[in-house]
């Protein structure tokens, strides 16, 4: 593995969420990600409403009259984490289902005092050796 490359963290039940999804899906999510992975945005990436900045992304996959979506942040730095992963149901608007809202706001959450756990310190320290 490209050792450029920021690793990935699925929050909850993210992973297995996306593994569900069609593979025409999986394979456009998944480059989506690693797009992130390299510091770059997908064309078809788009900051999430209802949560402030553009550091909340989702793409949107229409497969076979079905709408998918995958919701990741690269809020933290030098980690990309998949927050939530989801067909959405709904027919009326395209506006993201309140419930799913809240689970992603609560899966960031997480993602923040796991970043602090394991990933703050590292990130301070390398920054502390490259001024030395």
């Amino acid at each position: 593995m490209n050792e450029s490359l920021k690793p990935i963290e699925w929050i909850g039940s993210s992973l297995d969420d996306l593994k569900n999804f069609p593979e025409e899906v999986q394979q456009v999510m998944g480059y989506a990600l690693y797009r992130s992975q390299c510091g770059k945005k997908h064309p078809d990436a788009k900051p999430l409403k209802g949560f402030k900045g553009a550091s909340l992304l989702e793409i949107v996959e229409d497969f076979d009259g079905d709408a998918y979506r995958a919701v990741y942040t690269v809020r933290f730095e030098g980690v990309v984490y998949v927050l939530h992963a989801f067909q959405k149901k709904s027919k009326r608007g395209i506006a993201t289902p309140k419930q799913e809202i809240e689970l992603i706001g609560a899966r960031l959450k997480r993602a923040k005092e796991h970043y602090e756990q394991y990933y703050k310190q590292r990130s301070e320290e390398s920054k502390s050796e490259s001024r030395d």
